[in-house]
């Protein structure tokens, strides 16, 4: 018998003054049997980072045809797809010829060996941005989740400050590749 998915439920509220963004969105996440808190978290960071009305949690580790987010216009076009951690680079290059912006938040040691290996390939992707999420932030988002999970996203000047409960974790994203070639 297969595994089901394990249903999370976030209120998220997001004060992004990078983007003069502000809002709160209910969210259902369904993690997949194989994902880890650290990995759904790192799905909550960029949903917050790109949050929009139209933003949606794709079918992610289910299935190769959808990113872990997406965001459609109305024609069904795709303006942006979003991944989290060390995808196929030919995954990559064939969302950046689907998607008008294709955006991956790497984390976990492992970020830098598959940046290494993959940089050279994806190079000409002109649409094509990755971060690094820093190892010791994307473990204490792990340590927020929670079946039910109230958490605040607060962006300012580029620092990210994501909050459950009592705690609170600071993030500054690297960038391995800032678009344009």
């Amino acid at each position: 018998m297969a595994l089901k998915a394990t249903i999370f439920k976030a209120d998220l509220q997001i004060s992004d003054m990078d983007r003069n963004y502000y809002g709160t969105h209910a969210l259902t996440i369904a993690r997949h049997p194989s994902e880890t808190d650290e990995r759904m978290m790192v799905r909550i960071l960029a949903f917050a980072l790109h949050a929009h009305e139209l933003l949606a949690f794709g079918k992610g580790l289910s299935t190769d045809e959808e990113p872990d987010l997406w965001q459609k216009d109305l024609t069904g076009a795709i303006d942006l797809w979003l991944e989290v951690g060390q995808p196929d680079e030919k995954r990559l290059l064939k969302a950046c010829g689907r998607a008008g912006e294709v955006i991956v938040y790497s984390y976990s040691n492992a970020a830098n060996v598959w940046w290494n290996q993959c940089a050279a390939k994806l190079e000409r992707a002109r649409n094509l941005r990755v971060y690094r999420v820093p190892t010791e932030a994307s473990l204490a988002l792990s340590a927020l989740a929670q079946r039910s999970m109230q958490l605040q996203c607060t962006v300012q000047d580029g620092q990210i400050w994501f909050s459950g409960g009592d705690e609170t974790v600071h993030i500054e994203l690297s960038a391995f590749k800032n678009g344009q070639g």
